[in-house]
């Protein structure tokens, strides 16, 4: 039954290890004893083995294991190895002996944070037919600061295992806040919903306005309960839930009110889930959750993302349908038409995401903005590109988050491997990811910054951490082609290239020096040589372009002479000179893409893979010398033979 409901629930949890621990004789084992035997015992063992409960002792009937701990210092080794894998834990304390009870903020609980064990803990009081009755205080007041300063005490609870006091509870609410948690849902201090679940909630009640008027009818909300709940509302509980909705939310504006005329608001949605966890019931909102995909992250189980296997030459990129998709959706949230997706719009494209993806490095900034700081939709599909080249499956994730209800699997599609294209002689790729290597103060950073419209700034900042940018590319004939730069620092090359496959993803290799600077020139192609070779090695080769940044500069004494040296002798095209503080780029970012689309030129030779190559037709030329020299012998062989037979047959 635990692994049926698990699999009907995606997210739930095929069972729940809770583990007890506490000071000597603080009552743990017999709060373990009395609750699986529900008899007080007159004797029990210092510890118990792991002990299991009944797959049906509570309702949620997800098998529960209890492992009880010692309190001996010679076992504290041990106990912190089971605190480690504990899903919940059950600190225990003597209501009649204080001194306890200020061991869980003085040590049990700073261990947990110094073990790193980040589950759910249920701090219980046992003992309490013990307490002197002189003493009385509410348990409210003493947990209040505790619970304060440790958010990670899901509950608190006082028992009595001689009287059998609320023994039943205490491991009810250990599995409670294990399968229904807290913390992911509801914050405790402000007491609202937190973020990532409202954006899940929105989505959800997204997906079931199946007519798309803004509020859940009758019908709507009938559906959504048999879906999560398997048993339809009654006409008089519907009527029911939108009173108390309405009398807590009568609203006097039209997006805060709780019940329209249409029905079931997004805000009274809300408010009904609020509602019942203030209440308790939280097992209500992970129901409605699980039905629809959601792990205790409150983010799509990894069952519903697909995964795609693909060699390291292979990458990829969204579908046409996908793409046109995305087209829609931008023109649907770009409200005035004006192709300048503001942010606030971009979020809410992404409100019912657990967060925007953009918000962080690589996809950060990496795109061109509008003046108004906001996206056109070539920058907005460029973003998308980039994500799927990325990270597929997140990228088909966010997807299906937007609202995406396509075939998960067909929204992403694999190219063919860079090798084949090579033998083709032409690529098929619409996106393209060009490596930017180059010295410091070569000029890297400011041609990707061109890239994306940013302005030139005179200040130099080192690069120090890999970053990205991608734009869409006009070729002749109305041919668009999505562009990625990905910018690698000089001092990251050497731990770049330890990888073999690290050249796999690489489209074309740029390679930037400042046309000013011979030290620049010559750090570059020895940049080069080392990229170069390396594809030599590992059978990634790429196509490399060098460029001659700073072209408003003198150039270096003897630089055209140098540069035609190593472009010929290399066999690759001369270096392109641009400007980026000139704004002159010389169409150099159509020049990388017409050089990717041709994956089988402009491939540096280096005189290490020129020697092997010549080494390696020496040997074929030999081997052929070697298999027509024996061709030769046996078919001499054979005419001497027939030769003889004649001979013998004649005489």
């Amino acid at each position: 039954m635990a692994r049926a409901a698990a699999a009907a629930n995606p997210g739930v949890k095929s069972g729940v290890r809770i583990v007890v621990a506490g000071d000597r004789g603080t009552g743990k084992s017999s709060l373990i004893v009395t609750a699986i035997s529900d008899t007080f015992p007159s004797s029990i063992p210092p510890v118990l083995p792991p002990t299991r409960m009944p797959d049906d002792f509570y309702p949620d009937r997800v098998p529960i294991t209890i492992i009880d701990t010692s309190s001996k210092v010679e076992d504290a080794g041990k106990v912190a190895e089971e605190l480690k894998r504990a899903d919940a834990v059950v600190l225990t304390y003597a209501c009649d002996r204080p001194e306890t009870l200020d061991r869980l903020s003085t040590f049990w609980l700073p261990e947990l944070r110094q073990l790193e064990v980040k589950v759910p803990v249920i701090v219980v009081g046992c003992k309490l037919d013990l307490r002197d009755e002189n003493q009385q205080v509410s348990l409210e007041q003493v947990m209040s600061p505790i619970m304060q300063q440790f958010r990670e005490i899901e509950t608190c609870i006082e028992c009595s295992a001689f009287k059998h006091i609320q023994i039943p509870e205490v491991f009810y609410y250990a599995q409670k806040a294990v399968l229904h948690p807290t913390g992911p849902l509801f914050d405790q201090e402000s007491q609202t919903l937190k973020p990532r679940c409202v954006r899940a909630l929105k989505r959800i009640f997204i997906l079931c306005d199946l007519d798309r008027d803004g509020a859940l009818s009758d019908a709507e909300l009938n559906e959504f309960q048999v879906k999560c709940f398997n048993a339809p509302l009654q006409p008089s509980e519907i009527v029911g839930v939108k009173k108390v909705v309405e009398e807590k939310l009568p609203g006097g504006g039209v997006n805060d009110r709780g019940v329209n005329e249409r029905g079931l608001t997004l805000t009274g949605f809300l408010f009904l889930h609020a509602l019942f966890i203030e209440k308790g019931r939280l097992e209500t909102t992970w129901t409605v959750l699980r039905k629809f995909g959601y792990n205790n992250d409150i983010k799509l189980t990894d069952e519903l993302i697909p995964s795609f296997k693909r060699a390291p030459d292979q990458s990829a990129e969204l579908t046409s349908e996908a793409v046109e998709y995305l087209r829609n959706i931008y023109e649907l949230f770009d409200s005035d038409g004006d192709n300048n997706l503001r942010p606030a719009e971009l979020e809410d494209i992404f409100s019912t995401a657990p967060e925007s993806p953009w918000d962080e490095p690589p996809y950060k900034d990496a795109a061109e903005k509008t003046a108004l700081s906001g996206l056109s939709v070539n920058a907005f599909l460029s973003e998308w590109a980039l994500m799927t080249l990325l990270d597929p499956s997140r990228a088909v994730e966010n997807l299906i988050y937007i609202g995406y209800s396509g075939d998960p699997t067909a929204a992403v599609r694999l190219t063919r491997r860079r090798r084949l294209d090579r033998k083709k002689q032409q690529s098929d790729r619409n996106v393209f990811h060009c490596f930017v290597f180059g010295p410091k103060k070569s000029g890297k950073s400011a041609l990707v910054n061109s890239f994306i419209g940013r302005p030139f700034y005179d200040n130099y900042a080192p690069t120090t951490e890999e970053s990205y940018a991608v734009h869409v590319v006009d070729l002749p004939g109305g041919i668009k082609k999505t562009l990625v730069l990905r910018e690698i620092p000089e001092d990251g090359v050497k731990k770049l290239l330890l990888n073999k496959e690290s050249l796999a993803p690489c489209d074309i290799a740029v390679f930037v020096y400042d046309s000013s600077d011979q030290s620049s020139w010559k750090r570059a192609t020895e940049l080069l040589v080392e990229v170069a070779g390396h594809g030599e090695d590992t059978g990634y080769e790429v196509p490399c372009l060098i460029v001659a940044a700073k072209d408003d500069l003198n150039s270096f004494p003897m630089a055209i002479q140098e540069s035609t040296r190593v472009s010929q002798d290399m066999g690759i095209e001369a270096p392109i000179p641009i400007s980026s503080k000139m704004g002159d780029t010389n169409n150099v970012f159509r020049r990388i893409v017409t050089a990717a689309e041709h994956p089988h030129l402009s491939i540096p030779e280096t005189e290490a893979g020129r020697s092997r190559k010549q080494y390696n037709r020496l040997v074929n030329r030999s081997l052929m010398f070697v298999s027509v020299g024996a061709t030769v012998a046996i078919v001499g062989l054979a005419a001497y033979r027939v030769y003889a037979a004649r001979r013998n047959s004649s005489g």
